[in-house]
């Protein structure tokens, strides 16, 4: 393994155990690749996974407008979601287990069938997926006051920490998810709203982006998984002693609490 590659992919994980973040990798490496960046991820897979940890979906960062603007990129990238990240609605988490959480509402995507790109459409995804839920993402950066770059996010596993998700499923086709709303609120003040037509036109392209993205690297993605397409609006910082909680208009809500 190329020598930057393994010291950036131990950094990282180091980082993650000892909330202790690390400096900008493009700061320390100014001519990192997008491609250099993700064999990082990967090798930070493979460490997690020697721990035990099993893949059971993945996730598409910046897809929208106001996250890309929030964190200074033009272009969607994605990471994986780790069973070890998966909690129900209602949780409460710890605030100190994470660096600098932020917080965003998305409409996770539930498989039915096994998708393998490239050349997914849209149309494609739906037709493949069980249901549909409402879900927070809980998004944390390694990399020290998010002073991140599109290198930096990809390889801090697009800056995924926790994936909230709610039991109730809603078939795809009984809902137009362009259409679909949701208001973030943190306690009693609503911080923010979207819809899921942010979520580069609609969540269902964000996910065959994602399907056919990852056939570069010959993986696919398996019944039974679930695929985050992306944030319905800009992340919120989050706060201990808060709960969060996003409504949708027919996808329910879900929350979590930080203590």
């Amino acid at each position: 393994m190329d020598p930057m590659i393994e010291e950036s992919s131990n950094a990282l994980h180091h980082a993650e155990r000892s909330h202790v973040p690390i400096a900008p990798l493009s700061e320390r490496y100014p001519s990192l690749t997008p491609a250099q960046s993700y064999a990082i991820q990967s090798a930070w897979l493979d460490l997690l996974r020697q721990e035990g940890a099993q893949v059971i979906g993945h996730k598409i960062g910046l897809t929208s407008k106001a996250m890309q603007e929030q964190l200074g990129v033009n272009e969607p990238d994605y990471g994986f979601i780790l069973d070890s990240m998966v909690v129900s609605s209602g949780s409460a988490l710890s605030r100190n287990a994470f660096l600098l959480p932020r917080i965003e509402p998305e409409i996770a995507f539930w498989l039915a069938e096994d998708l393998r790109g490239p050349g997914v459409t849209a149309e494609q995804v739906l037709a493949a997926t069980q249901g549909v839920s409402a879900a927070l993402e809980l998004v944390d950066s390694r990399i020290e006051n998010w002073r991140i770059k599109l290198v930096d996010t990809i390889a801090d596993n697009a800056s995924s920490a926790r994936l909230i998700v709610s039991q109730q499923l809603v078939p795809p086709q009984a809902l137009d998810l362009a259409a679909e709303g949701v208001e973030l609120w943190c306690d009693s003040e609503r911080v923010g709203s979207g819809t899921g037509a942010a979520v580069l036109g609609h969540p269902a392209i964000a996910a065959a982006w994602l399907v056919n993205n990852l056939a570069e690297f010959g993986v696919s993605l398996r019944k039974g998984q679930v695929v985050l397409p992306g944030a319905m609006c800009a992340a919120v910082s989050v706060t201990a002693g808060k709960t969060y909680r996003a409504v949708y208009t027919h996808l329910g809500e879900v929350s979590v609490s930080f203590e």
